[in-house]
């Protein structure tokens, strides 16, 4: 059996398969313990956690240390390597929450996509609300299971230049998703690693469901460096809950960029004059208690067609705002 230093200079001189650079060159041996019955306790980061890659890393692993170098037993944790190689380009996640459902959270994050889209931006959607997931649907891609990769990453469909992944694309003739929070668990753990963006991609967007439970912890486990904005409506019972979605997403460690009031009013064509139906002050309060931005209101609408905003139109044109505020901000 050979000593430490050797069992990590092995180690690290194995491949990952995503980078195509041994494991030492890209940082990815994140921990290496032989305890005292002799089983090596290793923590590997790679690009492509989650897919083909993992399994024959393992494979190849787990030869090396129990039938080359003679060591009992191995136990191998993987985890997602951020290591950027040169010219690589970081994306951005940026979480889109409330607290609670009925805000409007998914058109939001569908229009604020596009938005970000016209202004030069390369994005994607993970719909994280797997429980109602609409984000396919607003975009009108029909049922469409991803693509995979030679080394089965997903490829997600797109629409309008953007990509999305979506629970839509599993279950079929809009059967309901009744699952238990591990399994979402287990499928967020994919979307997040387990999907090929295109290399160009700026911002991914996360549509999360509503509350401050399961899911939300575990963006924090696989995003933890994600931006949140918080969607709230004027009303004082949907500010009240937004608070808290963002007072959690900064508990948790999440970096908040600010706040945007959607259905602010009802622009009444008849006498010229917003009509407050949901009341006044929701997305000021939350934003001032949470110390942050206010990045727009958004009035009661609906697009020329479809349900996303086009440049021309007055809500497109309160979007591209926004989308101007978050890069700025960013």
């Amino acid at each position: 059996m050979v000593d430490y230093q050797e069992l990590r200079a092995k180690i690290e001189s194995l491949v990952d398969p995503g980078y195509k650079k041994q494991i030492g060159k890209v940082d990815g041996l994140k921990k290496l313990t032989v305890g005292p019955t002799g089983i090596v306790d290793v923590v590997i980061a790679l690009k492509y956690p989650n897919s083909k890659d993992e399994i024959d890393f393992k494979i190849e692993l787990t030869k090396l240390v129990k039938l080359e170098l003679g060591f009992p037993g191995i136990k191998i944790t993987f985890e997602k390597n951020e290591f950027l190689e040169k010219d690589e380009k970081k994306i951005t996640y940026i979480g889109i929450a409330s607290g609670k459902g009925g805000v409007g959270k998914s058109t939001f994050t569908a229009n604020l996509a596009y938005s970000l889209t016209r202004l030069g931006k390369k994005v994607g959607i993970i719909d994280a609300d797997v429980y109602g997931a609409t984000i396919a649907d607003i975009y009108g891609i029909p049922f469409e299971k991803p693509t995979a990769t030679a080394n089965e990453l997903m490829i997600p469909p797109s629409a309008s230049g953007i990509e999305i992944i979506s629970t839509a694309f599993f279950v079929e003739d809009n059967k309901p998703v009744m699952w238990r929070g591990p399994m979402i668990g287990k499928l967020l753990e994919h979307y997040f690693n387990g999907v090929k963006w295109a290399d160009n991609t700026d911002y991914v967007l996360i549509d999360l469901p509503p509350g401050t439970g399961d899911a939300a912890l575990d963006i924090n486990r696989f995003a933890p460096d994600a931006k949140m904005i918080i969607i709230t409506t004027p009303h004082i019972n949907a500010s009240n809950v937004a608070l808290k979605a963002g007072l959690g997403a900064v508990q948790i460690g999440h970096e908040l960029i600010g706040v945007v009031e959607n259905m602010s009013y009802y622009h009444n064509t008849c006498n010229n004059k917003k009509e407050f139906i949901f009341g006044e002050g929701g997305g000021e309060l939350v934003s001032h208690r949470l110390s942050v931005p206010l990045l727009g209101q958004i009035p009661i609408n609906q697009p020329d067609e479809g349900f996303i905003y086009e440049a021309d139109e007055e809500v497109g044109k309160i979007y591209d705002e926004i989308a101007e505020m978050i890069i700025h901000l960013i």
